[in-house]
């Protein structure tokens, strides 16, 4: 059975996004398209992925990046099953009854950064409202797991907001990721509709308690632009983001996946994204990606280099 066929006959078992009307889909711009993922590292990363029996959000949530980026054995593993307990109007990921924990799935996922050879590693996850600590422990032990089995690999990690739990929150933040990513999404405005299940305040009380707890930890943010949200919105979620001391934000054109979920309202230009990333940059953010391919985990190993960069002359200039 082909990757394609899995994933949706998968969906077919989880229908609750099947439930909303279609909407039109519009044609994407010649800066959108991206060449299809083939060739023999391309195969090897997918291999492993599934040999080892590991989602990918990748995968689950059609990352138009995924040919570059498993070309180059780069993966974000995307922990605690397939199916979220949320319904986010923009996502891929199916909806509905998660399955029990895989209490094998850190070490899984430790094995494959080392045979990966993985120099930086991110991973994310489904939201668990069903459990108890919205999955903190199954994130605290596939940190463990990924520094046992291979030490010198950088950890980011992109959780959901734990309910807005605080004691959840802080044992993940204790388990040391190197990059905390928790991205905000759309602006505040559009959140009724885009992210129901989520707070726009709650989102950013989690990125302002990472630096409270652990200074030394980066944060990173995200939103997608292409949803109705003006140039305006967008600048106030940037100040909202350094309100937080947040030091790294990503923004991407969001892709409509299905008809089934929200429409493209307007494809941001290049030219329009250079615009974002200046606005960005003026305001005081250690590191900005804003193109319309950007995705949170895109180039993040690279990323992270440069922002550990530009750390260290930030604290040489304010010696």
């Amino acid at each position: 059975m082909t990757y394609n066929q899995d994933l949706l006959d998968r969906k077919k078992r989880h229908p609750e996004k099947q439930k909303n009307p279609d909407r039109p889909m519009g044609k994407k711009p010649a800066w959108i398209r991206v060449p299809a993922g083939q060739g023999a590292t391309y195969k090897e990363t997918l291999d492993t992925v599934k040999n080892l029996k590991l989602t990918t959000v990748c995968e689950e949530a059609g990352c138009p990046n995924i040919g570059e980026c498993w070309n180059k054995k780069h993966a974000t593993f995307m922990i605690m099953g397939e199916v979220c307990t949320r319904a986010c109007s923009f996502c891929n990921v199916a909806t509905g009854r998660p399955d029990e924990l895989d209490q094998y799935e850190p070490l899984r996922v430790g094995v494959a950064v080392s045979q990966m050879g993985l120099k930086h590693v991110v991973v994310t996850s489904v939201d668990r409202d069903d459990l108890e600590d919205f999955g903190a422990a199954h994130f605290e032990k596939t940190i463990q797991a990924i520094r046992f089995k291979s030490p010198d690999t950088t950890i980011e990690i992109l959780p959901g907001d734990f309910g807005g739990d605080i004691e959840s929150l802080d044992r993940v933040i204790k388990a040391k990721p190197d990059v905390f990513n928790h991205n905000l999404e759309t602006v505040p405005r559009l959140y009724p509709t885009i992210r129901p299940g989520a707070r726009y305040f709650r989102s950013l009380r989690l990125l302002q308690r990472v630096k409270e707890v652990d200074p030394s930890q980066f944060t990173k943010s995200g939103m997608m632009v292409g949803l109705g949200e003006t140039k305006e919105e967008v600048g106030q979620v940037m100040d909202d983001l350094r309100a937080a001391d947040v030091d790294f934000i990503t923004i991407g054109q969001y892709l409509q996946p299905t008809p089934k979920h929200a429409p493209v309202e307007h494809f941001w230009t290049p030219e329009e994204f250079e615009g974002l990333e200046r606005i960005a940059r003026a305001k005081g953010f250690l590191m900005v990606s804003a193109t319309p391919l950007t995705r949170s985990s895109y180039h993040a190993g690279e990323d992270f280099d440069r922002l550990k960069a530009a750390r260290g002359e930030k604290l040489a200039v304010n010696e």
